[in-house]
């Protein structure tokens, strides 16, 4: 374990935070390794992310053709002068993702050019061939949340015709990139025990190649709020999604049948797709007075909202991590989970785990909450403390710094 403060070098090519976990991870990661003493410079392309003060941001800017403001547009000749840029033109212009590619070149270029800075260099799930070059500079260590090659199947699968499909294969083409880059990389972080088996079979990497280090929930935004009282039988679902994979379809099911039988509520924090699927079997199970949509909410809204629920129920057939589930447990809620993916390892013993695919299974253990608030108080209590003492950030940031300092070693 290395006793001195490590200078690292956080790579992530894309990280607004508003879209998707890269960008929270990235805030929240350096965060909590800046916060143990050690020096952090998280090393973007645009949309930059939003970091802490103390984090020092290098931007690496690109042709950013994906910006909504200014959606495709056609880069200045001056601009195509560089070949870095004129290889994102054409990527972009033939309906590839050149983005992880060239964000790799610009991002080895720059530590060839700094390399005196850094101890070790951590890039989060670009998985560029700029890594190639890197890996050979300096220590260098991947993060890959989930194998991305599911979305591939999944897009390809539902894409309604053959062009669309032809299209879909097109975009993901990069991950054939980041399948031999990633065989490369003497190590890799990845979230979940089951995540490490997927990647393991995906990408064709051996298991003992991975740390598994758990996101940390944001326990500033996640918490307990005192003053609100709990409504009885009012569940809350984080996930007003159509995909799937996020299995709503099965608690609106469970819904249905324990509404033959007593009073409840559903609260589906998000919005639906206007007569998609969600919408479709609300009204085919006549249940559109008991379940309510919020729309996008602040994270106080959040917080209230999970004071206010007797129970929050995760229903999703796979999950590479559940933050969900986490954030629940965080905020007191006693959690209803699937056992799909990787939700067994975030609940562990804290909540009731349940098959995926199965409504019945859920209206049991609903009922099993409703029915006996004791119950109830003792898995919000248990919820409660296993992410205080397992899932915080300070407690990633630790393990992440572990593993830094065996790739160091290794390299050395």
């Amino acid at each position: 374990m290395h006793k001195h403060p490590l200078r690292i070098g956080l790579l992530s090519y894309r990280s607004n935070p508003h879209c998707g976990g890269q960008g929270g991870y990235v805030k929240s990661l350096s965060r909590a390794l800046t916060a143990l003493g050690h020096q952090v410079d998280v090393i973007s392309g645009p949309p930059y992310p939003e970091i802490d003060p103390e984090v020092n941001l290098v931007k690496l800017p690109s042709l950013d053709l994906y910006n909504p403001d200014n959606l495709f547009r056609v880069p200045k000749t001056h601009e195509l002068k560089s070949p870095i840029n004129l290889i994102e033109w054409v990527g972009i212009s033939t309906m590839g993702f050149p983005e992880p590619f060239t964000f790799g070149l610009r991002a080895a270029r720059y530590i060839q050019a700094n390399k005196h800075k850094y101890d070790v260099i951590h890039d989060n799930q670009s998985l560029s061939y700029g890594l190639w070059t890197i890996k050979n500079i300096l220590p260098t260590i991947a993060t890959i949340h989930h194998p991305i090659t599911v979305d591939r199947e999944i897009a390809v699968k539902s894409a309604p015709h053959l062009w669309q499909k032809l299209k879909e294969l097109r975009w993901h083409s990069f991950l054939d990139m980041q399948k031999r880059v990633a065989r490369c990389m003497p190590r890799i972080i990845t979230v979940s025990k089951c995540a490490r088996t997927d990647i393991s079979r995906a990408f064709g990497i051996d298991e003992e190649r991975f740390f598994v280090v758990p996101n940390g929930i944001n326990t500033d935004f996640f918490y307990p709020l005192k003053g609100i009282p709990r409504e009885a039988n009012r569940i809350i679902v984080t996930n007003s999604a159509d995909t799937p994979l996020k299995g709503l379809h099965y608690l609106l099911q469970a819904i249905a049948t324990i509404a033959a039988k007593r009073d409840i509520r559903l609260i589906v924090v998000g919005s639906p797709k206007k007569n998609g699927m969600v919408i479709k079997l609300i009204r085919k199970l006549g249940i559109g007075h008991l379940v309510t949509f919020t729309g996008r909410i602040s994270y106080e809204e959040f917080v209230r909202q999970y004071a206010r629920a007797t129970v929050a129920v995760v229903p999703s057939v796979y999950e590479g991590f559940g933050l969900p589930a986490g954030e629940a447990m965080a905020c007191g809620v006693p959690v209803i989970s699937t056992t799909g993916g990787a939700l067994p390892e975030v609940v562990g013993d804290a909540g009731i785990l349940v098959p995926p695919e199965d409504s019945d299974a859920l209206a049991k253990a609903l009922l099993s909450v409703l029915d006996h608030p004791d119950y109830a108080q003792k898995l919000s209590e248990a919820g409660y403390r296993r992410v205080q003492n397992h899932l915080t950030w300070q407690a990633a940031a630790k393990r992440t710094a572990a593993a830094y300092s065996q790739v160091i070693n290794d390299y050395r």
